[in-house]
């Protein structure tokens, strides 16, 4: 329950500190006096979008915090779990504060949270109900869940059994495609797995020889230049007057007085040396230039080569190696498809027995449903009579498939409330019904049904009693008190039996000071209440008039 409301710089509202109870707590004023604010306020504080309009004249930021009570809303703490926000105990502080450039920042206990994060909590904790705003029970999904919670536990251990067959008819699923699939999905597998295993095999794969190929085309690539500097060099070293022949001659003179000195003999070796490894080199050369022919036919052969390498890597991995490993895994594969046909018809055949269970199953959930929409849908139209819509109808359509692989964990249903509020008009889905009016009607009717089934718990209404009066007033004032039973109420009225049967009432009022205008709250005692009541009621301030005003809250215990 919303149990504190703190209101700085929205609108006319310069500051205020609402503390509302858990039972019904009614807004009433003058008419422009602000009351939409206060409500507007609370939107804005559960996530609906902002506007730097809102911000009071003169000021540059506005916020809003407000307090819950969730001591008894399990749903709410389940959503707090998942977005990890932590409860030190059972109260959950909302503040979201707006400045003049548009930007909004929002705080969970403390912690910074989105829009999309607030609103996630917002949808369990609060259902705002005015002439334009979001509805709870106008989502489908929500309907659906409404249904199944009339339902009751036989529709949750059905549910829990359905997602059980919906389980392991995935994980059967999930075995035949890695097993390769159908019987078709598996042959057309088995013939890409040979196909690739044939084309690794014939290229005759070997570590390293990619290497060695751009090596070679290098020097193919370069053969002028390399014939030419072959044999320059050779000339050097080998021609006439060449440096081996000069080398040999240096040697010789040097033998001639290597006995002289030592000095002289350690040089003749070292040129005998220099000799021996320069001959060496002469003969090397000769080699390489007599191995230095290229023919067309070979460049080809490496080109077309290394193209081959290139369509593999594109294929199979980066180089020799990740090709190769990926030859070996296709073999594997290859062996488990081509015997896995006996496992393969074990799965089919448990599919189509889970399919027929999972069918079975959901035809039963479906039919407990449309009987508890039966007895529900009777007891909205019965409600909406003492609502003064006499001749409603309310119903629900079902839409349910009957293709396993179209059930979901909530089943084979999709469902739609239908409403029509004037006899000879067609029912229309819930989202469709303009009239704000006979929606909040409808939607306090729902609510008084459901009141010990949806997990919300706070409902606030704006213009309830919108062409509401005389009985029906009453009538919608007990339904508040049945609903406050279980759900807080918060809700803005011009009903004098309405604001009677509150609990709480605050007056909304407007007043001007030397430079602004200003929307202040007062939370009424029971003299200001029936004087307000005087004031619904259009009356003089009478003592009859106030009497009257005191039996009216009489009739509620006020």
């Amino acid at each position: 329950m919303l149990s504190n409301l703190y209101i700085k710089n929205i609108a006319l509202i310069e500051e205020c500190d609402i503390q509302f109870d858990n039972k019904v707590n009614i807004l009433s004023g003058e008419t422009g006096s602000g009351k939409s604010v206060i409500l507007d306020s609370i939107n804005f504080v559960l996530g609906s979008k902002s506007d730097k309009s809102m911000i009071r004249h003169g000021c540059s930021e506005a916020t809003v915090r407000a307090t819950f009570n969730i001591e008894n809303n399990q749903t709410v703490k389940a959503v707090l779990a998942d977005i990890d926000i932590d409860l030190d105990d059972d109260c959950i502080l909302i503040s979201r504060r707006l400045t003049l450039d548009g930007k909004s920042s929002i705080r969970l206990n403390g912690f910074p949270v989105t829009v999309g994060m607030l609103k996630t909590v917002s949808a369990v904790l609060v259902d705002v109900h005015g002439q334009s705003e979001h509805f709870f029970l106008l989502n489908e999904a929500n309907q659906l869940t409404v249904i199944d919670k009339l339902c009751g536990e036989s529709l949750s251990v059905q549910k829990s059994e359905l997602c059980l067959l919906l389980q392991e008819k995935k994980d059967c699923l999930n075995k035949i495609a890695s097993i390769g699939g159908n019987e078709q999905e598996r042959a057309q597998r088995l013939d890409l797995l040979s196909y690739q295993i044939n084309e690794i095999e014939s290229a005759n794969v070997k570590i390293g020889e990619i290497e060695e190929l751009k090596a070679r085309k290098r020097i193919i690539d370069n053969s002028e230049r390399v014939i030419n500097a072959l044999g320059a060099a050779s000339s050097a070293l080998s021609g006439d007057a060449c440096c081996v022949d000069l080398l040999q001659a240096a040697r010789r003179q040097l033998s001639s007085i290597s006995d002289l000195s030592n000095d002289y003999s350690e040089l003749c070796a070292r040129l005998e040396n220099a000799y021996i490894e320069l001959d060496d080199i002469t003969d090397t050369l000769s080699e390489l230039l007599d191995n230095s022919g290229f023919d067309s036919q070979e460049a080809i052969i490496v080109e077309e080569r290394l193209s081959l390498y290139k369509s593999l890597i594109k294929k199979y991995g980066f180089d020799e190696e990740e090709i190769l490993k990926f030859y070996d895994d296709a073999k594997q594969k290859y062996s488990t498809l081509n015997n896995s046909e006996d496992e393969l018809l074990k799965l089919n055949t448990r599919i189509e027995t889970l399919d027929k269970e999972i069918l079975d199953l959901s035809k039963r959930i479906t039919t407990q449903r449309k009987k508890a929409c039966e007895s529900f849908c009777f007891e909205v139209v019965e409600q909406l009579k003492t609502l003064n819509i006499p001749n409603a109808r309310f119903s629900v359509d079902f839409d349910t498939v009957d293709d396993a692989n179209l059930i979901t964990k909530n089943g084979a249903d999709k469902i739609r409330f239908m409403f029509s509020a004037n006899k000879g008009e067609p029912a229309k889905p819930l989202n469709k019904v303009i009239s704000g009016g006979e929606m909040s009607r409808l939607m306090l009717a729902v609510k008084t049904v459901l009141k010990t089934v949806n997990e919300i718990s706070t409902y606030i209404f704006d213009e309830i009693d919108v062409g509401i009066s005389g009985v029906t007033a009453k009538s919608v004032a007990d339904k508040f008190i049945s609903i406050a039973d279980s759900t807080q109420i918060i809700a803005v009225s011009h009903l004098p039996q309405v604001c009677a049967s509150a609990t709480s009432q605050f007056l909304i009022s407007k007043s001007d000071n030397e430079i602004s205008t200003v929307t202040s709250v007062k939370k009424l005692n029971r003299d200001e209440r029936i004087n307000e009541l005087v004031r619904l009621t259009g009356s003089i301030f009478t003592d009859a008039a106030k009497s009257h005003a005191d039996e009216l809250l009489k009739q509620f215990n006020n």
